[in-house]
């Protein structure tokens, strides 16, 4: 549509919408400080968890258990989705995939947060793993209950696990 005669008109050349940037002689090279050199995998160790992509998309899936979930006295909800978060990352990163929402059910039905009629020993037992895990200070605890889980375990159905309830220690590491 043409332009209105009151509407100024600039003259002289128009300005490019887009112009490449300037070629660079020679092939990249991962010589910046932060690259993976070896062989593009992540680093694995102490404290580095399991890489995923798109993990923050755990806290949002955790989001849609607020207030179903079957606490006992002493429990904190924000406990509870702490722990099971990094069970759930774990187990994407184990399928190398990000976080669904059967990630975050397979950790809630694996200690049980999601029904009655729970073994009172698992209830015990889970209330002194999940104790303050929502507190910053007890990062190493919820890395070291995400890597307590069997990797057999983590590639289970939620229905499976549910179906396996009775079976808690061996499905736990116990």
């Amino acid at each position: 549509m043409a332009a209105p005669e009151f509407v100024p008109v600039r003259p002289g050349p128009r300005d490019k919408a887009y112009e490449s940037p300037p070629r660079r002689l020679g092939s990249w090279l991962p010589d910046r400080p932060g690259e993976l050199v070896d062989e593009g995998f992540q680093p694995e160790g102490t404290a580095l968890g399991s890489q995923g992509p798109d993990q923050g998309y755990a806290l949002l899936l955790a989001r849609r258990f607020e207030g179903t979930l079957v606490l006992t006295p002493g429990e904190h909800e924000a406990d509870a989705t702490a722990g099971v978060v990094a069970i759930a990352l774990r187990r994407a990163s184990v399928f190398g995939r990000a976080p669904v929402i059967h990630d975050l059910r397979l950790g809630f039905e694996l200690f049980g947060f999601l029904g009655e009629g729970v073994d009172e020993e698992l209830v015990a037992h889970r209330r002194g793993t999940f104790e303050e895990l929502a507190n910053p200070h007890h990062y190493f605890e919820v890395r070291h209950l995400a890597g307590s889980i069997p990797e057999t375990t983590l590639r289970l159905t939620p229905d499976e696990v549910r179906a396996r309830r009775n079976e808690w220690r061996a499905l736990i590491g116990c």
